[in-house]
């Protein structure tokens, strides 16, 4: 079995007074494809912020590579072999496609792998190759989660953290995205923890999934048999089920949550 990459052990992180993960407790082995599933404002993007040290956990351990990370520099973090492709894209709009690849590669000092990698996400996205001398910010929405993940890429990681790839594409470039990652996942052998609403696209996709639900996990298990249990063929697959034991677990779930 891979070594762990990544562990997180009973991370705490907050805004203010409002916490929003509570004691979570994840792993990612080298060259998994993990998925963190969960509705929207349960903590899936705070995770990716502890991580990426955007966000300073208020307790708890991270670990990457055996590095103690928690409240690290976000750049050292990049330069020990994580990157994030953030959610909502957050490219530079004013720059090129091109400089945006380059700047997400700065931490780096050799050129020639630089401009290699360059032509590697311009093979998984051509079109960015197409608009390479085009401002960022004139890119569709597809094109810009495109270059996110491309940028992250230049980093030359051995993880990606994804937020929502997924968001606001349509389904076809929604699909075409994540058949990327997971070409990227086995040609380059990066490791990919991705948060994702779209439970279906994420479960067939990746390896492991956990489960969070107002900001603790509350299941994790392979994704082959996640899309086998019933809350997550009902409520993030929306195949509910019929008859009088449907309804009884709608209703326990509803005063559950």
């Amino acid at each position: 079995m891979s070594a762990d990459i990544l562990k997180l052990s009973n991370v705490e992180s907050a805004y203010g007074p409002v916490k929003a993960i509570r004691g979570v407790s994840l792993t990612v082995r080298k060259g998994e494809v993990v998925t963190v599933l969960g509705s929207n404002g349960a903590g899936k993007t705070t995770i990716l912020k502890t991580v990426s040290g955007i966000l300073a956990p208020r307790k708890g351990g991270i670990e990457f590579n055996g590095h103690d990370i928690v409240a690290k520099d976000p750049a050292h973090i990049v330069q020990l072999g994580l990157s994030h492709a953030p959610e909502g894209r957050e490219v530079f709009p004013l720059l090129s496609v091109r400089d945006n690849l380059l700047m997400g590669g700065y931490t780096r000092r050799d050129r020639d792998g630089v401009a290699r990698d360059m032509e590697t996400v311009f093979g998984y996205f051509p079109v960015l190759r197409e608009r390479a001398h085009q401002s960022a910010g004139l890119l569709s929405g597809g094109q810009q989660q495109m270059l996110a993940i491309s940028r992250a890429l230049m980093a030359a990681p051995e993880l990606i953290l994804l937020d929502e790839p997924s968001l606001g594409l349509s389904p076809k470039l929604t699909k075409e995205i994540f058949e990327i990652v997971v070409r990227i996942n086995r040609e380059r052998g990066t490791t990919i923890l991705v948060v994702e609403q779209n439970a279906n696209m994420a479960l067939n996709a990746a390896d492991r999934g956990y489960v969070l639900e107002n900001g603790r996990i509350v299941m994790e298990d392979s994704c082959e048999r996640l899309r086998e249990k019933d809350d997550i063929k009902e409520f993030y697959l929306g195949m509910k089920e019929s008859g009088a034991r449907g309804e009884r677990r709608w209703k326990k779930k509803k005063t559950w949550r």
